[in-house]
């Protein structure tokens, strides 16, 4: 597809976006911002071989997602020697032809950034005019393998590209990519760590704005022909295990996310499939929201889905256990700050869905319990600081504790304001109080979550 076409297709699919959203409503929009197509290949005597890691044409991935109702989805692929110019000049094209075959799901233009200084992340670029030149340019500029350069794989030069994305217009969004893979242990970090996304987040506090709570390739017991010599732990984490199908980072009360929450930064959490090459096809991998979704408040724009990522409206969970979350403290709802007096009595209200229909893979999984957790933001802490201690569940809900009419249930909780602090919620159709270290072999099926991001409290 000539250029002059592709960005005639943009224009339009911008411009029609851009009308539409004053007349929508804000509603739940489920997504996956890791998604890798036939592009993710792999270097073979010297040349770069298409479908040798991801093996899908990138209309194939958007027509799953909208087959397991996603409604958008971010198309990143691996980087590598020189492979900027082979993405803005084969990838992209195949990206608006995708757009124009499967309209229903907006589909951002990314990559998988190998991120100086640290392991992968998710670089999402705003869907406008300049998204082709502007990944173009970071990536060649900045990814740790564009070039045989030792001296891009700092954390310096990461902070470096930060800068200068903070001086664009349209911001990029930057999200850390299965964070404790390559630890050497739970609490032994190695490519991402605490210190690594404060400095990211200190110096793009809009762009660098989470993590993934729940990273991808959570088949691994689930390939066919898998034999115990071959059988991978869920997510690849080898040293460190996803607890419930989640980074230790985000699963752990008291741990580094709500360390990160304890200083009141904005932060936030995300899943994601990573899909490569799907189970039914021989892989490890499940399709763009077969398993896991991230649910975005917004209206179904572009711009409006970006914001509500940057601006944490975000729940995500697995299975389809619950695909509406809501939660309302005095007037502030997931992603936002309450503003109270000390002493005030505040009501916490939750609404969820749990849906009755059967998830993709025909189980019609419930929600046992709810946890509401609690933690106090007491400012500024240690660049390597990973615990919170104040934070805890301050209530276990069970059926017992709520209202149900259909698959709407409700719940509320009260408490007394004594301090500047934040909450959050996590649910699950298992019966473990915390959930445990996930065994090598596990069927990820019945072991569900959800989790949302945080509202914040704030004392007048």
């Amino acid at each position: 597809m000539p250029y002059r076409l592709s960005l005639a297709l943009l224009a339009l699919t911008v411009a029609g976006a851009t009308q539409a959203a004053p007349a929508e409503t804000r509603t739940w929009q489920a997504g996956d911002h890791h998604v890798h197509s036939r592009y993710s290949g792999r270097f073979k005597d010297g040349k770069y071989v298409l479908g040798a890691d991801g093996i899908y044409p990138m209309a194939r991935n958007a027509e799953e997602a909208r087959r397991y109702g996603l409604s958008w989805m971010v198309a990143v692929d691996h980087g590598g020697p020189g492979l900027s110019v082979q993405r803005a000049e084969q990838a992209y094209p195949e990206l608006l032809a995708a757009r124009r075959d499967v309209p229903e799901v907006i589909q951002f233009y990314g990559m998988e950034l190998d991120t100086p200084g640290g392991d992968h992340s998710s670089l999402i670029m705003p869907l406008d005019s300049g998204e082709r030149d502007g990944l173009r340019h970071f990536e060649s500029a900045y990814a740790k393998d564009e070039v045989e350069d030792p001296a891009r794989d700092t954390t310096a030069k990461m902070l470096q590209m930060l800068r200068e994305m903070t001086a664009m217009e349209n911001r990029p969004l930057i999200i850390a990519n299965h964070p404790s893979r390559s630890a050497l242990g739970v609490r032994d970090y190695h490519g991402h760590t605490p210190t690594e996304l404060r400095a990211w987040n200190d110096t793009a506090p809009d762009i660098a704005v989470g993590m993934e709570g729940a990273p991808g390739h959570q088949g691994a017991s689930l390939k066919p022909g898998v034999t115990p010599q071959t059988l991978r732990a869920r997510g690849y984490y080898e040293k460190s295990p996803t607890f419930g199908g989640f980074d230790a980072m985000t699963a752990t009360v008291g741990g580094v996310w709500d360390s990160l929450l304890g200083e009141g930064r904005h932060f936030w959490i995300t899943a994601s499939s990573d899909s490569h090459r799907n189970i039914a096809d021989g892989g490890e991998d499940f399709w763009p929201g077969q398993y896991a979704k991230t649910y975005v408040l917004a209206r179904h724009t572009p711009e409006d889905i970006l914001d509500g990522l940057r601006k944490g409206r975000v729940f995500v969970t697995t299975g389809d256990l619950v695909s509406e979350l809501d939660m309302d403290v005095a007037g502030a709802s997931i992603g936002g700050t309450a503003h109270v007096k000390t002493g005030q009595i505040v009501t916490v209200k939750v609404r969820l869905r749990d849906p009755a229909g059967a998830n993709a893979h025909g189980d019609h999984p419930d929600v046992k319990r709810i946890d509401l957790i609690m933690g106090k933001v007491t400012g500024k802490a240690a660049p390597d600081a990973d615990t919170l201690p104040s934070a805890h569940v301050v209530k276990r809900f069970t059926a017992a504790d709520w209202t149900r009419s259909g698959e709407i249930i409700t719940l509320s909780y009260r408490f007394t304001a004594d301090a500047p602090a934040y909450i959050r919620l996590r649910g699950t159709s298992t019966d473990e109080a915390e959930p445990l270290p996930d065994p090598v072999g596990e069927d990820p099926w019945p072991d569900l979550w959800v989790y949302s991001n945080p509202v914040f409290i704030d004392l007048k």
